[in-house]
């Protein structure tokens, strides 16, 4: 039950304040403890859409993702932002995106299941890449001989691509284009190269990694 001394106009601006100054998102477990306890899930969701709203139309936007509440610039802005902050990204193979789709709608698999799927041995390196990225880990292990280790995305994978669930993920076909426009998290330049072992493919197309979106 809320606490009837609680000012919701001050809990609006408390929020917001913790949201803007947050470099990672905010479950409502964490808003919760700006309350010492006196404000209810429910009371607090309300108090967030209001606040979601009260940003439609500004170059900010707040956003609900995997791991919480956060702010993020809007996508059609980035391109200001990237004046300011010219790094260039790294830059990820397509094989390295394949794998990554592979797991994102097949998981949990193990890498036996993504070899058999796409017909060439995957380089340790894309796993690697993937895992260093944040954006998948193992889960667990196959019971089979040999325990293969078993794999599935994160919620930073969720995150990145400002989705709440697996369920919203897109078709198949578009993760890929979803991947490369959406805001990635802020995590050292990783790239991944293919080896030799993935017998008989052609020189993977590089595809550009997402920038973060500034908040």
């Amino acid at each position: 039950m809320d606490s009837p001394t609680l000012d919701l106009g001050h809990v609006k601006t408390v929020v917001e304040t913790a949201l803007l100054v947050s470099q990672e998102p905010l479950p409502l477990s964490e808003l919760k403890k700006l309350f010492d306890g006196e404000l209810t899930s429910e009371t607090l969701r309300r108090v967030l859409e209001d606040l979601r709203q009260d940003w439609q139309g500004r170059g900010v936007e707040l956003t609900h993702v995997a791991s919480g509440w956060r702010f993020r610039a809007r996508p059609e802005y980035q391109r200001f932002i990237d004046r300011i902050n010219p790094q260039k990204p790294p830059r990820y193979s397509r094989a390295v995106l394949e794998t990554l789709s592979i797991i994102a709608y097949r998981q949990p698999c193990t890498r036996g299941d993504i070899e058999e799927i796409r017909g060439v041995v995957v380089s340790p390196n894309i796993i690697k890449a993937l895992e260093a990225r944040g954006w998948i880990d193992v889960v667990g292990h196959k019971e089979v001989p040999g325990r293969p280790e078993l794999f599935a995305t994160t919620q930073a994978f969720l995150d990145d691509l400002s989705l709440s669930t697996l369920e919203e993920l897109p078709p198949l076909d578009d993760l890929g284009s979803l991947v490369a426009s959406v805001p990635a998290a802020e995590t050292p330049p990783v790239v991944a190269e293919e080896e030799p072992e993935e017998r008989g493919e052609r020189e993977p197309e590089a595809i550009e990694e997402p920038r973060r979106v500034a908040a």
